[in-house]
């Protein structure tokens, strides 16, 4: 478990005094102007007690003595001092049933329970800066947009705000404002390149990108990216990131592949959306339509918006992704029976629901660390009572049918949709015995194709390169094979890792 020490570091002989504290620090920051210190500690380091149980106290620095305690509900994201050390802010959940640390709260540092400043706010919270005493500098999330705008906490709640930054620019995930407070610098990214140094200047206009990680990109065709509106068939309003074809003809239908975020509790924004799991500009270039839907119970629209999904699994909410796919079919953009669908995680779990439950909808799906059986995943997480409080909202044994009906495995019978399933072996979040039941409900039904592949020393997602690697080079394979291809008998289990440039160099030099 974590511990909370003390070092001089202009002393390197003296030890690190250890502070003894109760519980499990993640957070620690000293008051500016004397010898506390704010902390934000869970009872234990499970990763449960992570999620839903961290608190905020101050204590004397030297003996660990707590002075005061900050009652935040739920979820706990970032903690910060005001210059004076009077007030603290912190990014906190609503409630412990509100799935996203994402309301700006601020608290007397003589404790009690923190005030939420932007009560109904139709968004979150992703980063704060103090500007003086009583001013916030904040980030926000608004539904595929980010924005940065600022606060006067003595005004009262939700008064005195200004926007400094608004939407329709590249999508701020951080902040840190200069000395002064007149400019701040961000990190950002657009659809046209990954996360870079934003600099911004109050009055001055808009952020100027700083930096270039990626120069190479510079000299790409990218396809084109645009937020797409569309209603569920209940009439609530949903909306996306779409990226065309690269080289798309108009009044052609295009093969297309679903990307589902996890979660739930996640959103996709109109910035660079590429990586090894999301195939985006890779696939657009290859020919496919990609869209990444913002279900209900994704975060970026407020507390409520992010609670719809709850005690509804694989409900409304994957019936939301049917809808996208249909609106995508009636502008004439996607081919209906060339439709694919991939995620990890609850991504993964829609996949396996979608490859199954909604199984004639779909000609191809890759699931990835995903969920096919919700009551022997509950057994076997690592968070089972953050699925409770801000997902299921039920225990299995308070409704066993539901939870058997909302599994994939239930409906395994229906699946006709070859499945491609990856999973990390060493995953404590959604054990591999996930995928491994899917697996084999399929395997011996024999009605579709279906393949698995672990990662070893892998857990809840890949982290080293050549597994990444490997993954999207397997996602890429399955969906050009049955969505672009001849399908029927699977892909060939072997993957060509180097590519045919590295080949073509090595052949040069023999």
């Amino acid at each position: 478990p974590n511990e909370l020490g003390i070092a001089n570091i202009f002393d390197e002989e003296q030890e690190p005094r250890r502070v003894e504290l109760e519980g499990h620090p993640y957070q620690a920051f000293w008051s500016p102007v004397d010898d506390r210190l704010l902390v934000a500690r869970a009872p234990t380091p499970l990763v449960d007690d992570q999620y839903m149980s961290q608190r905020v106290a101050v204590i004397d620095g030297a003996t660990g003595q707590v002075l005061a305690s900050i009652e935040n509900p739920g979820k706990l994201g970032e903690i910060g001092w005001s210059f004076d050390g009077q007030q603290i802010a912190l990014i906190s959940a609503a409630d412990i049933n509100d799935p996203s640390a994402g309301r700006l709260m601020v608290v007397p540092a003589s404790g009690g329970t923190p005030v939420d400043l932007l009560p109904s706010y139709p968004g979150d919270i992703v980063d704060f800066e103090w500007l003086d005493a009583d001013t916030l500098h904040y980030v926000a999330n608004q539904g595929v947009w980010s924005l940065l705008e600022s606060i006067d906490i003595v005004s009262g709640r939700g008064v005195g705000r200004q926007v400094l930054v608004p939407t329709g620019g590249p999508i701020l995930t951080s902040l840190c404002l200069d000395a002064d407070g007149r400019a701040s610098a961000c990190l950002g990214s657009s659809p046209t390149h990954p996360t870079e140094v934003f600099h911004l200047r109050y009055g001055d206009g808009a952020p100027r990108r700083m930096s270039a990680s990626n120069p190479w990109l510079d000299g790409m065709r990218l396809a084109k990216q645009e937020v797409v509106g569309f209603r569920a068939r209940d009439g609530i309003a949903l909306e996306g990131i779409l990226v065309r074809p690269l080289d798309e003809v108009p009044g052609r239908p295009y093969p297309l592949i679903l990307y589902v975020h996890g979660g739930p509790e996640a959103h996709h924004s109109n910035g660079w959306l590429t990586s090894y799991g999301d195939p985006a500009q890779a696939a657009a270039a290859r020919g496919f339509a990609v869209f990444h839907t913002n279900y209900r119970g994704s975060t970026g629209r407020g507390v409520e918006f992010s609670k719809l999904s709850q005690a509804d699994p694989a409900g409304k909410e994957f019936d939301d992704l049917i809808d996208a796919v249909d609106h995508l079919v009636a502008i004439g953009l996607v081919d209906s029976n060339r439709v694919g669908i991939t995620g990890g995680s609850y991504g993964g779990y829609a996949t396996a629901w979608c490859s199954t439950r909604y199984s004639e909808r779909f000609a191809a799906g890759v699931m990835f660390v995903g969920i096919s059986d919700k009551i022997s995943k509950v057994g076997t997480t690592d968070i089972p009572n953050e699925e409770f409080h801000v997902h299921a909202r039920k225990r299995p044994w308070d409704d066993w049918q539901l939870m058997l009906e909302r599994s994939p495995i239930y409906w395994a019978e229906n699946c006709k949709t070859p499945l491609l399933i990856l999973h990390g072996k060493d995953d404590p979040r959604v054990d591999p015995g996930q995928s491994r039941e899917l697996y084999r409900h399929l395997k011996v039904r024999g009605q579709t194709p279906v393949r698995l592949v672990h990662y070893p020393g892998e857990g809840h997602g890949n982290r080293k390169a050549a597994a990444r690697l490997d993954y999207s080079l397997r996602l890429m394979q399955w969906f050009e094979h049955y969505l672009q291809g001849e399908g029927g008998t699977m892909p060939p289990h072997a993957i060509d890792h180097a590519g045919p440039e590295v080949e073509e160099a090595e052949g040069a030099g023999s």
